[in-house]
């Protein structure tokens, strides 16, 4: 709820400051500029998904990457729909792979090189705290 309001407060103080420079009309336009961008970015997300596919197939980015890219270009076209300046900036922000790729470095997980199991081809984190055991059933019912 906290950051609702604060987003509403930033959205408010943006867009009135925003409009009172360029006017009601020219607000009016961007609005709505921005709205066919978001529709056509949807529209034409296939194009953006295949190009996405070609990177993962020549392994200039990761799958955990191409996830999140096409998340991020899904969310920043519903953002340039939705009215507003601070969601048209950030909108248009989400569309740069560069930005996206800054963000997903930013708030992804962080792997120390010691916790990765370099021997074996799986890509799991060891946990140092655990002991591995092996466990063997006796029969209840030998005699």
């Amino acid at each position: 709820m906290i950051y609702f309001l604060a987003y509403l407060f930033l959205e408010v103080i943006i867009s009135v400051n925003i409009s009172s420079e360029i006017g009601g009309l020219n607000t009016f336009f961007e609005l709505l500029f921005s709205a066919f961008i978001g529709v056509y970015i949807l529209f034409h997300f296939q194009s953006i998904l295949a190009e996405n596919m070609r990177a993962v197939s020549t392994r200039q980015i990761d799958l955990q990457k191409f996830q999140e890219l096409n998340i991020f270009t899904l969310i920043g076209a519903i953002l340039l729909i939705i009215p507003g300046f601070l969601t048209d900036i950030l909108g248009i922000l989400l569309q740069f792979h560069l930005f996206t790729s800054m963000l997903v470095n930013r708030f992804s997980a962080k792997y120390d090189s010691k916790d990765i199991d370099i021997d074996s081809n799986t890509n799991y984190t060891k946990d140092e705290d655990v002991i591995d055991v092996e466990i063997i059933s006796d029969s209840i019912g030998r005699k």
